[in-house]
């Protein structure tokens, strides 16, 4: 679009469930959002495994010959768990570790349906851009309207005074994945000015591991 910067968007992290869910619908549309990565050349950083939605979206991706990267935690390739990776497979120690390994190898972030597990994926992303530790955009593909009471809170939360309505739109959402991977590339980051001052500085370790200890 005419005026609107584009953001260069190399690798999408995606969370979302490790089950299929109950409307096939989400299994079709985390296969096409693998397509439709697959076709922008966009490569996927993911949870790992075959399982559910995961599967499907990094076979799809994998199949127009894009690269997957599976984050997975030591723990969860015993007696293979979740299955074999489509792609290559980091193994980490915690799920902490994983979570701040795919923020730091990932461009943007898209949530589909899932459970507990793909929410506390996107909520963490979500307030660590709040807290300015990334400046990366992040949406959920709303299937069918799987994510209408997510976004109904998030709103409701605004009215109450408890996010901001600059907070709030760190969270990007479309019901369609080339809609929504537009909405990523035209996406603007708008940090808070207090919490921008705060200092999150790198970890030591010769991995250079974000350190997310914060420094008063």
């Amino acid at each position: 679009m005419e005026g609107v910067s584009v953001r260069k968007i190399k690798k999408i992290c995606v969370f979302c469930g490790a089950n299929s869910g109950k409307d096939v619908a989400f299994v079709n549309a985390a296969f096409h959002l693998g397509e439709v990565l697959g076709k922008r050349k966009i490569d996927l950083v993911y949870g790992g495994g075959k399982l559910g939605l995961m599967g499907c979206v990094s076979t799809a991706v994998a199949q127009h010959e894009r690269q997957v990267l599976g984050i997975i935690p030591s723990a969860f390739t015993v007696n293979n768990l979740v299955g074999e990776t489509c792609g290559k497979e980091i193994k980490v120690a915690t799920m902490q570790e994983r979570l701040v390994m795919m923020m730091e190898l990932s461009d943007a972030f898209i949530a589909l349906p899932g459970g507990f597990g793909t929410l506390e994926e996107l909520f963490q992303m979500i307030s660590w851009a709040q807290l300015s530790i990334h400046n990366k955009p992040i949406g959920v593909l709303n299937i069918n309207g799987f994510f209408n009471g997510l976004l109904s809170f998030a709103d409701h939360a605004v009215k109450q005074e408890f996010i901001t309505p600059r907070a709030r739109k760190i969270l990007i959402s479309a019901t369609t994945a080339d809609e929504l991977v537009d909405k990523l590339q035209a996406f603007r980051f708008e940090p808070d000015p207090a919490l921008s001052k705060l200092k999150w500085s790198p970890s030591s370790s010769q991995k250079e591991k974000l350190d997310l200890t914060l420094r008063l």
